[in-house]
């Protein structure tokens, strides 16, 4: 049902009808019962095996991946809420889309052909950053031959090896924990390393000194841009550790991209985004600390391929791709977007 009407989540809650995501948009399945706690008990239980259940008992709340035969693949999160069961099922397309059928930047595809480097997708929760990230691993998969190695929790997009050779790691089905497969990821011999969120100073450790050590490495966060990102890893280290933390961000950071997906005119959604690419000038202000002054060098440097949340939102709504109520609502400063607009 989830698949067959286009949706990104499926939702399942005692006292709802079943419901789903569709445009970012809530919309319950009217010819579905009422969840009573039994049926949704049995829904939630359905999804786990008998280890998934043991632990999801104990711990109140577990991240799983599921597949329905070979017709649609979920990452669920199963949980407790007021004492009853429920669940939060995206739904993970079987086809991995180019960046040109996802519709962003061709500047995305720059990010494929480095060798070495830190490469960031950040934005809300939902927003497409994992589609965006198996957008580019896949497009490596295809055009080079590289060891590539992922760790996710759980593993979303499957990948079908081409060119490279693709080792994706699941926490608890391949690993014991996040940590235990970033301590060991750089004995295996990779050349691109995808860490399925970075989660703590342990994780982004580990990925700036893998891209410093000779790997191109892509991960996620969840900030509203470039320079929130920054500050964000560089205020998860102690006060001691934040001036090699700089040091290291600004020698590897190659471009951190921002996404929003917006409900379209017509509907469906599109995504927005800003770009930030490294260059000396960011690197100077990531090394002074000096973030606050990122949002003018993006602005400044259109012609280097960076672009601004609000440039990417101003086009979309000039070519009545999205309305200017729906852009103000995703821009960070809609002041700033409607002058953007006049005088354009």
């Amino acid at each position: 049902m989830t698949a067959k009407q286009n949706a990104s989540d499926l939702h399942i809650a005692v006292g709802r009808r079943p419901t789903l995501r569709i445009d970012g948009i809530l919309i319950p399945l009217q010819q579905e019962a009422v969840l009573t706690p039994d049926a949704t008990e049995g829904l939630v239980l359905a999804l786990l095996t008998p280890e998934q259940k043991a632990e999801f008992l104990e711990k109140k709340e577990l991240d799983l991946s599921f597949a329905l035969e070979d017709k649609a693949r979920f990452r669920v999160n199963v949980f407790f809420q007021r004492g009853f069961m429920a669940a939060a099922l995206r739904l993970i397309p079987s086809k991995i889309r180019t960046i040109e059928e996802l519709g962003l930047p061709p500047i995305l595809h720059d990010f494929t052909k480095i060798s070495q480097g830190f490469v960031l997708m950040v934005g809300p929760a939902g927003h497409g950053k994992s589609t965006t990230l198996a957008a580019l691993i896949d497009e490596i998969n295809h055009s080079r031959t590289e060891h590539i190695i992922t760790v996710e929790d759980p593993v979303e997009y499957l990948f079908f090896q081409d060119k490279s050779i693709i080792s994706q790691r699941e926490v608890k089905s391949d690993t014991p924990s996040f940590h235990s497969a970033l301590k060991t990821i750089l004995r295996q011999d990779p050349d691109v390393v995808m860490i399925g969120e970075m989660r703590d100073p342990i994780s982004i450790s580990t990925a700036m000194t893998a891209a410093e050590t000779g790997h191109l490495v892509f991960s996620t966060l969840h900030t509203n841009s470039a320079s929130q990102t920054i500050d964000r890893i560089i205020d998860s280290f102690p006060a001691s550790q934040q001036g090699q933390v700089m040091s290291q961000l600004a020698a590897t950071l190659v471009a951190i991209v921002s996404e929003r997906l917006v409900p379209m005119i017509n509907g469906g959604r599109v995504p927005a985004t800003e770009i930030m690419i490294v260059n000396s000038a960011v690197r100077n202000l990531i090394r002074e600390k000096k973030t606050y002054q990122i949002d003018l060098v993006i602005e400044t440097s259109v012609q280097e391929g960076m672009m601004t949340l609000n440039r990417s939102l101003s086009h979309l709504v000039r070519n009545k791709i999205i309305s200017l109520e729906n852009a103000e609502v995703y821009s960070l400063n809609p002041s700033e977007l409607r002058l953007l607009l006049e005088r354009s």
